[in-house]
């Protein structure tokens, strides 16, 4: 899900490329095609920052959570502790178009931490307890 905050930018920035692109539909009889072409660039260039955001926003901001989460629960002996420091050192390293399927191993890394929290009747830390330290 996408904040609040960057939902609405996000959706008026949609929006606003949707509306460029029924003018652009419009123009194609009654412009010349370099008038077409340099409006279709606009559009490409709205779309990657769309997408930039998206990615540096969200996806980000999840993946984050997924390797505090994971390495907050990793006692030392979960199987993933070379995974989780990987994805900890790297982490501010990641092009955004690498954080999806980062973000899709962190989820793993999540999962499997969650169902040994759970079977052992254990406590996540809360956000107060985090090693913001290391």
């Amino acid at each position: 899900m996408i904040a609040g905050d960057l939902s609405k930018e996000f959706r008026d920035s949609i929006r606003g490329l949707s509306g460029h692109l029924r003018g652009i539909e419009k123009m194609v009889n009654t412009e010349f095609p370099d008038q077409t072409l340099l409006q279709l660039k606009a559009v490409q260039a709205g779309l990657q920052k769309a997408t930039l955001m998206l990615l540096d926003e969200v996806y980000r901001k999840a993946l984050a959570e997924k390797i505090s989460f994971s390495w907050q629960n990793c006692p030392g002996n979960c199987g993933y502790e070379k995974s989780i420091d990987m994805l900890r050192s790297l982490f501010p390293h990641i092009k955004l178009d690498e954080i999806p399927e980062k973000l899709k191993e962190a989820a793993k890394i999540e999962d499997h931490l969650k169902k040994i929290i759970s079977q052992n009747n254990l406590e996540p830390p809360s956000i107060g307890k985090l090693h913001l330290d290391q």
